[in-house]
């Protein structure tokens, strides 16, 4: 499968679980809106997804990837999976472990990740008894990450990229049954959110567990001994652990300080939640297939492959993230009011998610360019000098969020993300550059300034357009007249990407023709 291919095949996978997403947001929107109770979930579905940003995504896909594709490469299928069931049995025991131990200290935990909380007892309270149902999740997405590996690592990208959608459904089913009980803006919603998580973990697991046994790694567990291979995984594995879920840190800590403003996690969160539709889209699919496919040129001893994979890969994220930007900077107001502003979610709250999706799509680029230059290090088995990178971007973000929480509040949080985002990004390309890992080949350095100028043209057009739409996003207006105005905004905005973007030539239709026929 070649690299867009790859790219096409997680990026529209991944894009139908945003669209689900985007239906089980909504519905969250209606039932639970922005108060207490939707804190007190948000916070619990984010501490899990936290570690497993950096179980899952971070240690794995950073060390347990390579690692892997060599074996699978040079030793064959049988010693390969003997190394994965090495590596299940590991982080079964050591996941499991931590599970365990936050289930006892969860009070104390949730006290720290959201210490605004502990003023408001029933939100305190609810907070530790979703986040203890929901923290289990954390077992199951962590071996669904391991799975993922493998069959990542045999170039079959679908089931992988189809598995989040399961979440996605579980929530929408059990989204429908709370409101059909009408527990709207009440504790039981959120415990019925929290237990819907819970179920999600283990249909993902099971699916993605059939996927791998279909080519014939059906893992077994093993008793855990630290091999000479698995300290090898541990070592690279640890600093990972950190560097591959940045993104999660930064939110994690943005939903600390958030916590001291009523109502600001889940101003954060709906903001969020928009941001990952093209973060999703383009950033996982970069993230799943380019590790692998460097790896295996690496492997080969193949520099030029290595680094026109690369050239290639932050092409496919300038072409879709910078419109993307512009787009969330210049319309967020039509996209929170058609997408959320209903029930329970009021336009004070479209207000405020607005200016939130603004400063988070300032560093949309920046987050996605790290997924580029990141498998440059996890490929060299260099997971040490992303780690150092992090801890400056984290401490970028901690201080901004600080400096800028007291004046704009929740704003400043997402901001203070965006410039620690971008303050990674550019660490990452700057030292591949200084080792000669990386270097802009004449094909990108002709078709980005062409991506920017067609990005900016399309950001005037969706001004003037928006300015033009106005009167039809008035509240009074039926809520499919509205989404018509924005269905009209998009299509007017992409139509004049996309001319901009063939008449420039920085993509060709011959190009797109050799894509399909890859």
């Amino acid at each position: 499968m070649s690299l867009y291919r790859g790219f096409l095949t997680v990026g529209g996978l991944t894009a139908v679980s945003r669209v689900f997403g985007f239906v089980r947001d909504v519905l969250l929107a209606a039932v639970m809106g922005t108060g207490w109770v939707a804190d007190a979930f948000f916070v619990s579905f984010r501490f899990p997804n936290l570690f497993r940003a950096l179980f899952a995504e971070g240690a794995f896909n950073s060390a347990f990837v390579p690692l892997f594709t060599k074996r699978l490469r040079a030793e064959g299928d049988a010693r390969a999976r003997e190394f994965a069931e090495e590596a299940l049995s590991i982080l079964l025991v050591g996941v499991t472990a931590t599970v365990i131990l936050a289930e006892i200290f969860m009070p104390y935990l949730v006290r720290a990740i959201a210490p605004g909380f502990s003023d408001d007892p029933k939100k305190f309270e609810l907070a530790v008894l979703l986040t203890r149902i929901t923290f289990p999740y954390l077992v199951c997405m962590s071996l669904v990450a391991l799975a993922a590996g493998v069959l990542n690592a045999h170039q079959k990208f679908r089931a992988p990229a189809a598995t989040p959608i399961l979440l996605n459904l579980v929530l929408i089913a059990v989204t429908l049954f709370a409101a059909a009980s009408g527990f709207r803006d009440q504790p039981e919603a959120g415990i019925i959110q929290a237990w819907g998580v819970a179920i999600a973990g283990f249909a993902q697991l099971l699916f993605v567990a059939w996927a791998a046994r279909g080519l014939g790694m059906d893992l077994r567990f093993r008793l855990p001994r630290l091999t000479p291979d698995m300290r090898r995984l541990v070592k690279l594995a640890v600093p990972g652990l950190i560097t591959g879920g940045i993104n999660q840190v930064n939110i994690f800590i943005g939903t600390m300080i958030a916590s001291l403003q009523a109502s600001a996690v889940s101003f954060l969160y709906y903001a969020d939640r928009v941001m990952q539709l093209p973060l999703g889209m383009v950033g996982i699919a970069i993230g799943v297939v380019l590790l692998p496919t460097l790896t295996r040129h690496l492997a080969d001893a193949d520099e030029t492959a290595a680094l026109a994979s690369q050239n290639r890969s932050l092409e496919f994220a300038l072409l879709l993230t910078l419109p993307a930007s512009v787009a969330l900077i210049v319309i967020p107001d039509p996209i929170i009011q058609v997408l959320f502003q209903r029930g329970s979610f009021t336009a004070e709250a479209t207000r405020q998610v607005s200016l939130a999706l603004a400063a988070y799509a300032a560093g949309l680029t920046a987050f996605v360019a790290t997924k580029v230059f990141l498998p440059g290090f996890f490929a060299r088995e260099d997971t040490a000098t992303p780690m150092r990178f992090v801890a400056a971007s984290v401490a970028v973000n901690i201080g901004g969020s600080l400096l800028m929480f007291p004046f704009i509040g929740h704003v400043g949080i997402a901001i203070a993300t965006s410039l620690s985002g971008w303050t990674n990004a550019l660490l990452l390309m700057i030292t591949l550059m200084r080792r000669g890992h990386f270097r802009f080949d004449a094909a990108l350095k002709r078709r980005a300034p062409r991506i920017v100028g067609a990005s900016v043209a399309m950001g005037a057009a969706l001004y003037g357009l928006e300015a033009a739409l106005t009167p039809y996003f008035a509240g009074d207006r039926s809520t499919m007249t509205q989404a018509g105005a924005m269905l009209l905004l998009v299509t007017a905005g992409g139509a004049v990407y996309t001319a901009v973007i063939f008449a420039s030539g920085a993509v060709r239709l011959s190009a797109l023709r050799r894509v399909r026929r890859a």
